[in-house]
């Protein structure tokens, strides 16, 4: 299983992530969010799904695609050593790593999704959350106002239903977290705040984890 490592010199956390159905890892939002991560302090890597290096265009069936899920995570460790590690990515790529998660798997820290697809294009109906409150780690949301596949307003909604998730809207953002429209910010502008919330949150979320993990205190020193 080959990473793409794009590593941070002073890394805080390791994260990683892989793309939605219809690019892969050497996409530009992938190269330019990975890049602007390892910036911040998140060492990051992505991978490409096995349907992606193997010229197709059409994903391979749920369980094959958790599969390349859980060898990204193992390849992972060796990677980013004693780093906490969280995962996630586009679209697909993140609902994947989602359901892996709920399956349950050791060593991972939380779920950064970037754009969730909660269900079709034009069909709430067909909703893809039922898993979702069976992820016991935190979970960033960043969804656009105006994504199709669900928008930040839908994705709010289902917040108290799952434990530990966090919600960072895009105002007016699709599905590809684009802001369109005259005096909208410039993409670059749009991503690096993107960016700068999951840094933002990862570290949140480590030193919320660090306190959980302290011992209580016994005795008199206990109050």
């Amino acid at each position: 299983m080959d990473l793409k490592v794009f590593p941070s010199e002073n890394p805080v956390a390791a994260l990683v992530l892989a793309p939605g159905a219809g690019a892969g890892s050497s996409s530009p939002f992938m190269v330019r969010a990975a890049s602007g991560l390892a910036a911040r302090g998140i060492s990051t890597a992505t991978f490409d799904f096995q349907y992606v290096t193997s010229g197709r265009r059409v994903p391979d069936r749920p369980a094959v695609l958790e599969e390349r899920w859980r060898d990204a995570m193992a390849a992972a460790g060796p990677a980013f050593e004693d780093l906490p590690l969280f995962i996630g990515g586009k679209s697909m790529g993140g609902r994947i790593a989602s359901q892996v998660a709920a399956q349950g798997c050791d060593g991972i820290a939380g779920l950064v999704f970037l754009g969730y697809p909660l269900h079709p294009p034009g069909r709430p109906e067909q909703r893809r959350d039922a898993h979702l409150p069976s992820v016991a780690v935190p979970m960033l949301f960043v969804q656009g106002s105006r994504d199709t596949f669900g928008t930040a307003a839908e994705i709010r909604a289902l917040l108290p239903s799952l434990t530990g998730a966090t919600l960072h809207e895009v105002a007016g953002g699709d599905h590809s977290l684009k802001v369109g429209g005259r005096g909208a910010p410039a993409p670059d502008d749009v991503l690096s705040t993107v960016l700068e919330a999951i840094r933002d949150w990862i570290v949140t979320s480590i030193a919320a984890a660090e306190g959980r993990a302290q011992p209580r205190p016994s005795g008199a020193d206990w109050q």
